[in-house]
C-alpha cells in the first residue's frame, strides 16, 4: 500500500479506543449489540470499564461479572477489534475493590502522623496497629513522635448504595508495601490470566491501571503518604538520613522546609516505580500483555517507563482552549510526559485519556480540540471518556459526558474517529524531528519553559534526569539518546545529584541553558535552526515535524479560536501538499499565505 492510500485509510490498529462504562444490569445480546454499533461508527476497540451503577449481582472479579468479559471478547475477536481490561474495580488502582484489604487488614493505606510532645513528656502508648517511626527535635527545639499508621482512605466503588448517589467506598491498598501489591496482583492480574490468558497479546491488546496512588482517596488531611519502614527506602533513595528532617513535612517554618517536603515527595514516588509500577510491569512482561494507563499525576514521567504504552488523562476541564491552562500548569505538561516517555524510552504507542468529567457542557468543537492538543504534542492513540453502556436514572450524569452513542454528536463520531486514526497513524513509526529537550525529574516536569517554547515554534521533548546518567550519551555535542540528538538543554530545577557531571559538560560546551532566562529563544537559536519560522509572528500556532516513511511532515494546529494567517518557512526542502485528516483529500498548499481556522489542524507532506 503506497504512501497516501495508508494515510487516508489506515489500519485499525490506530482506532480510538473509547472506556466503555458497564454501569447497570448488563445483558449479553446488549452488549454484542453496543459492539456492532461501536464499530459502525469507527471504534474497532474498548476498554472494559465496570462502574459504579453495577448491580450487586456482579461483583468485581466474581465469575457472574467475568462471563459478561467472555462474550465481549469473544465478540470483538470475531469482529477483529481489540480490547483492553481495565484493572480495578472503579479507581484508583490498587485495592481490587477491598479484596486486598479482607485479605489482610495490614495491607490498609498507611501514612506518617506526628504527635507533638511536652517538654519532657514520654510518647504515650500506641495501639497495636501503629508503630513508631522516629523521635525527632524541630528547629525551635520542641520535640515530636512521627508514627506509622492506618490512613482511613478508600477508593470509588462500583456499586450504587441503594438508589444512589452515595456509592461504595472499598479501602485502598496500600502501594508502597510490596505485598499488598502482591496481593493486588493476585486478584485482579492472576484472576485475568486464568480465565483470557489465550487472548492476551491478540484480542487483549493491553491491561489499563488508572492512576494509583499511595494514599488512595483520604478522607483525613495533614498527613502524609507512608508505609511500614517507608524511613530506610526514603534515606537510601535520597543518598543521606532524612529522619532529622522529618519536621519539614508538616511545619513551614522549619530550614528549607520546601526542599526536604519536595525530597521527601520523590523518594516516595520513586519508591512507588520499585512498589508499584515495577511489579506490575514484570507481570505483563511475562504474560505477553503490554501495560498501559497513566499515573496519578500529569507531569509523573518517571513513572512511565513501567509501561508499555506510557499514557496521560485529560480531565475536569483541566485543560481548555483559550485558557490559560492550554499552557500553565502541571496539567499542561501531560500530552509531551506520555509522548517524551514514548520516545526515550523506545516504546511505539502512548495514549491519553481524553474528555473525562469535562461536564454536559462539553461540545463537539471542544472534543476534537483536545484530542489535536494532544497529536501535536505527539500522542498516537486517544482514549475517549467514555462510552456509557446505560444512561438510566442518575448514570447520566456520573463523571459526564457520554461521548459515544448517547451524545448529540453520534452521527458525526466516525468522522471524529477517522480523523483520530489517521493522525495516530502518523504519529507511530515515525522519527520525531527535534533538537531542543527541557529536563524534568521523575515526577516533575516544568511548564514555564515549554511554554515559552511553544508560543515560538521551538519543538521541545521533555528529559527525565535518569537519562543522563543511565543511557544518554552526553559530550561537547550535545546529548543523544534512541537515535535523536538535543543540540540544547533547558533546565529550570535543581537536579539530582547524579546529574551533575553529565551537566557540568553540557555547561562547558555551552549548551545547558538556565531558565528562567529573558533570552530563551535566542539562546536556543544559537545552538539549534528554527525548522518553523512564521511571518507575523503567531503565540497561538503550535508545531510537530516528524519524518515517516521518507516523508517529510509537519503538523500545524492553531490552539486558539481566532484564525491566523501566515508565511511559514519550513526547514525541510519539498512541494508542500496539504492534508485535511477529517476527509482525507490533499491539495497543494502555499505557505507564503498560510491559513488556519479557530482550533484547525493541518497536515503538511512534503514531497
Amino acid at each position: 500500500m503506497s504512501f497516501w492510500d495508508e494515510l487516508r485509510n489506515p489500519s485499525s490498529e490506530f482506532s480510538v479506543m473509547p472506556f466503555w462504562f458497564w454501569n447497570d444490569d448488563l445483558d449479553e445480546a446488549e452488549i454484542v449489540r453496543q459492539i456492532g454499533d461501536f464499530q459502525d461508527h469507527g471504534a474497532h476497540g474498548f476498554v472494559i470499564h465496570p462502574r459504579v451503577g453495577l448491580p450487586r449481582t456482579l461483583g468485581w472479579m466474581s465469575d457472574e461479572l467475568l462471563h459478561f468479559y467472555d462474550i465481549a471478547i469473544a465478540e470483538a475477536e470475531r469482529r477483529g477489534m481489540v480490547v483492553i481490561l481495565y484493572d480495578e474495580g472503579m479507581y484508583p488502582s490498587g485495592s481490587s475493590a477491598g479484596q486486598v484489604v479482607a485479605e489482610n487488614p495490614r495491607f490498609q493505606t498507611r501514612c506518617l502522623d506526628k504527635i507533638d510532645l511536652a517538654a519532657g513528656e514520654d510518647l504515650p502508648p500506641l495501639p497495636p496497629d501503629q508503630t513508631l517511626a522516629a523521635v525527632v527535635e524541630r528547629g525551635n527545639g520542641a520535640r515530636m513522635a512521627v508514627i506509622d499508621r492506618p490512613l482511613d482512605a478508600f477508593i470509588r466503588g462500583i456499586h450504587y448504595i441503594g438508589d444512589g448517589p452515595a456509592e461504595d467506598e472499598p479501602p485502598a491498598g496500600d502501594l508502597l508495601n510490596p505485598d499488598a501489591v502482591a496481593s493486588f496482583i493476585r486478584h485482579v492480574y492472576d484472576s485475568f490470566a486464568a480465565r483470557f490468558s489465550q487472548y492476551f497479546g491478540k484480542t487483549v491488546m493491553a491491561i489499563f491501571t488508572d492512576e494509583p496512588s499511595p494514599v488512595g482517596r483520604p478522607r483525613e488531611r495533614g498527613v502524609i503518604a507512608g508505609t511500614t519502614g517507608i524511613l530506610e527506602h526514603v534515606n537510601r533513595i535520597l543518598g543521606y538520613d532524612f529522619t532529622p528532617r522529618l519536621p519539614a513535612l508538616w511545619y513551614d517554618d522549619e530550614v528549607d522546609a520546601v526542599r526536604y517536603r519536595r525530597d521527601y515527595e520523590r523518594a516516595v514516588a520513586l519508591r512507588m516505580e520499585e512498589t508499584w509500577y515495577r511489579q506490575l510491569f514484570e507481570w505483563c512482561e511475562g504474560h505477553g500483555l503490554p501495560l498501559t494507563g497513566h499515573p496519578a499525576r500529569g507531569d509523573d514521567i518517571g513513572a512511565e517507563r513501567y509501561f508499555h504504552i506510557p499514557g496521560q488523562d485529560l480531565v475536569w476541564r483541566w485543560v481548555l482552549p483559550d485558557e490559560p491552562s492550554a499552557l500553565e500548569g502541571e496539567q499542561a505538561t501531560q500530552g509531551k510526559c506520555s509522548s517524551s516517555a514514548m520516545i526515550h524510552l523506545g516504546r511505539r504507542r502512548n495514549t491519553n485519556e481524553c474528555c473525562g468529567a469535562y461536564g454536559h457542557e462539553l461540545t463537539w468543537a471542544e472534543m476534537n480540540w483536545l484530542a489535536d492538543w494532544c497529536f501535536v504534542r505527539g500522542v498516537n492513540q486517544i482514549i475517549p471518556h467514555a462510552f456509557y453502556y446505560s444512561v438510566r436514572g442518575i448514570r447520566r450524569d456520573e463523571r459526564p459526558p457520554d461521548v459515544g452513542p448517547n451524545s448529540p454528536w453520534w452521527d458525526r463520531f466516525p468522522q471524529y474517529a477517522d480523523r483520530c486514526r489517521r493522525l495516530s497513524w502518523l504519529n507511530t513509526d515515525a522519527a520525531h524531528v527535534c533538537q531542543i529537550a527541557i529536563l524534568g525529574a521523575a515526577d516533575y516536569l516544568p511548564w514555564e519553559p515549554a511554554k515559552v517554547c511553544f508560543q515560538h515554534q521551538r519543538d521541545f521533548n521533555y528529559l527525565e534526569e535518569r537519562h543522563l546518567w543511565e543511557d544518554a550519551i552526553v559530550d561537547e555535542d550535545g546529548v543523544d539518546l534512541v537515535g535523536i540528538h538535543y543540540a540544547a538543554v533547558i533546565i529550570a530545577h535543581e537536579p539530582d545529584p547524579r546529574a551533575i557531571p553529565a551537566l557540568d559538560r553540557l555547561a562547558q560546551a555551552g549548551r545547558l541553558i538556565h531558565f528562567p532566562a529573558d533570552d530563551l529563544i535566542e539562546r536556543i537559536d544559537a545552538l539549534t535552526w528554527p525548522d518553523v519560522i512564521v511571518d507575523p509572528p503567531s503565540p497561538a500556532l503550535r508545531v510537530r515535524h516528524i519524518i515517516k516513511n521518507g516523508y517529510q511532515i509537519y503538523l500545524l494546529f492553531n490552539e486558539e479560536r481566532a484564525p491566523l494567517t501566515v508565511r511559514a518557512t519550513l526547514s525541510a526542502d519539498g512541494r508542500p501538499i496539504r492534508f485535511d485528516a477529517a476527509t482525507g483529500e490533499a491539495t497543494a498548499a502555499d505557505l507564503d499565505h498560510l491559513s488556519l481556522a479557530g482550533y484547525e489542524l493541518a497536515v503538511f507532506v512534503l514531497e
